[in-house]
Order: structure tokens, then sequence, then C-alpha cells
């Protein structure tokens, strides 16, 4: 199954790619736990009830070396459930980002999986699970847009405020 889903970030594309690639190494897999949270709640909203609780789970996330192109930067990506191998899908995505001018940034996830337990599973994701998926991959892409943008707003006031609140070098 494919998933994409994409966020404006209002910030240049260079500075979103530095955020992402030198951001310390749990704190994707963090928001990608907070996103698999909501999609289990949605689980048990919609009625999967009991199962959905049994089912919450870590998520880990592993970033591989970016690929550049000449309009966007792809930063392959892993989400794994930890435990419970077999029952939940492992998902391959890339995450895209791409200038839209020059103080604007479109990030996206582009994503794939193959839902677990053959043709039951393929049933149960075209009924419902697939929606669930789309909705927790929302959710983590909004976060990492969130996280980036606040980031970016704390390090340009260190920047101009300087060392201990006096001016910095880079002050007006």
């Amino acid at each position: 199954m494919f998933v994409r889903y994409f966020v404006e970030v209002p910030l240049p594309a260079d500075r979103v790619e530095r955020a992402l690639l030198t951001s310390p190494a749990g704190w994707l897999s963090a928001m990608a736990g907070v996103a698999q949270e909501r999609g289990d709640g949605l689980l048990t909203e919609v009625g999967v009830g009991p199962l959905a609780a049994r089912f919450r789970r870590r998520v880990t996330i592993q970033l591989a070396a970016p690929v550049r192109f000449p309009s966007m930067t792809s930063v392959p990506l892993t989400w794994e459930p930890v435990g419970l191998d077999g029952l939940l899908p492992r998902l391959d995505a890339n995450l895209e980002l791409g200038p839209l001018g020059e103080d604007r940034t479109q990030l996206a996830i582009s994503a794939h999986y193959r839902p677990p337990l053959g043709v039951v599973g393929r049933a149960v994701d075209r009924v419902l699970l697939h929606r669930v998926a789309e909705a927790t991959l929302k959710d983590f892409l909004d976060q990492v847009g969130q996280a980036i943008t606040s980031q970016s707003s704390v390090d340009d006031h260190r920047r101009i405020a300087g060392p201990a609140g006096g001016a910095g070098r880079d002050a007006p």
C-alpha cells in the first residue's frame, strides 16, 4: 500500500534539511511513537477495541544517507514497530524536501508497506487500516514540520540575543 502526505514549512530548504539531518537520533522515533499512539486510539474508536490496546508499541525510525537531486533532497526512512513481529507492517519511506521559493519548503513523506497476515490483512487494510496508516503518517509529518519550525525560531532568537541575553554578533 502507498501513502503520501506533505506539509509546508516556512523556512528555506537548506535549513529544513540541516534540522532534519542534525537532530538527535531518537527525536523522529519519539514523534513516530506519539503518532502511533493516536493511530492506536483511532483503531479503538472504530471498533477494533481491546485488540488495539494489545498492539500498543514503540516504533523505531532509521534514516539512511540523503540523496540530493537538483530540485529536492530525499532521505530514506524505515519505520518499524518494536515487537509483535509479523503482526504489524514495516514502513519503508522517503522524507522528501524541496524548495517552494526562497523561504518555504515542502516536506513530504512517500511511504509503502505490505499489510501483514496475507489475504486477510490486505482485506482489513483496504476497509480500515489504510486510513489509520494515513492519519498516523499525517500526524508524524505535522509534528516533524512543527518541531523544525519551532527549533528554528529558538535558534534565531539565541543567535540574535547572543550569550546570556546580550546583543549577539548577528543582531542588527
